[in-house]
């Protein structure tokens, strides 16, 4: 009996391994003074009580975007999180419990924002990215790539500001900058080059407790950005 084309097309995928797929989120957030990553402890084997990412295996019916969207609400409990596809890691070793596919994204969420009854229902903890302990498998490989992508988004689009809280004074932006970058920056520089942007509305408000004189407070201004992105702005 002939087979259709179809038919032969089952035959055919048939013929080829099959392979886990599954996301891993590196989820970065900001105290005030530290970047830091949010990591939990690893409740089964292989590995089980070292320190892992989030991470799943991705369902049937859903895409790798909508899976990595499922891990991180079930880690946080938010939605409408900053988050990107990272990379792709596949080698044939990576994981001792299977042959299994990742795909890492990188997101970032106000610390604030985060459920701490959460937090102890998934072992987790938030550790400064000069102190990150041992990871499993090649999590400290996504970790290092994350910092680096991290690094060079900022540099083009704000979205650090996905890390502070809706208002903040331009020393905790400047303070954010320099954790991110790992490095000291000239405040008059600083400040000079994030106003002429124009993209920061400032508040008739000032946060007191660093200093009697007090520091105003800005919002950003997002449909401002927008507005100046189409034109190529690069951020700093």
């Amino acid at each position: 009996m002939d087979l259709n084309r179809k038919q032969m097309s089952i035959i055919q995928y048939k013929s080829y391994d099959r392979l886990l797929v599954a996301v891993d989120c590196i989820i970065f957030g900001f105290d005030g003074t530290e970047l830091k990553a949010l990591m939990i402890k690893r409740g089964f084997d292989p590995e089980m009580g070292k320190w892992s990412l989030m991470g799943g295996f991705v369902n049937q019916m859903e895409s790798v975007d909508d899976a990595a969207s499922r891990v991180l609400n079930q880690l946080t409990g938010l939605s409408s999180i900053y988050m990107e596809q990272l990379h792709c890691f596949g080698d044939v070793k990576r994981d001792p419990g299977g042959r299994v596919v990742s795909v890492a994204y990188f997101a970032l969420i106000k610390i604030d924002d985060y459920n701490e009854a959460l937090m102890q229902e998934h072992n987790a903890k938030w550790f400064p990215l000069k102190k990150i302990p041992a990871m499993v498998f090649d999590h400290k490989q996504m970790m290092r790539l994350a910092q680096e992508r991290l690094q060079q988004k900022v540099a083009q689009h704000p979205i650090g500001f996905a890390l502070l809280p809706d208002k903040f004074t331009l020393q905790q932006l400047q303070g954010l900058y320099e954790a991110i970058y790992e490095r000291q920056m000239d405040k008059r520089n600083f400040t000079r080059k994030i106003l002429a942007f124009n993209i920061l509305n400032k508040l008739n408000e000032k946060e007191k407790e660093s200093s009697k004189k007090g520091a105003f407070y800005y919002v950003f201004d997002k449909k401002k950005y927008e507005r100046m992105d189409k034109e190529g702005l690069k951020f700093l």
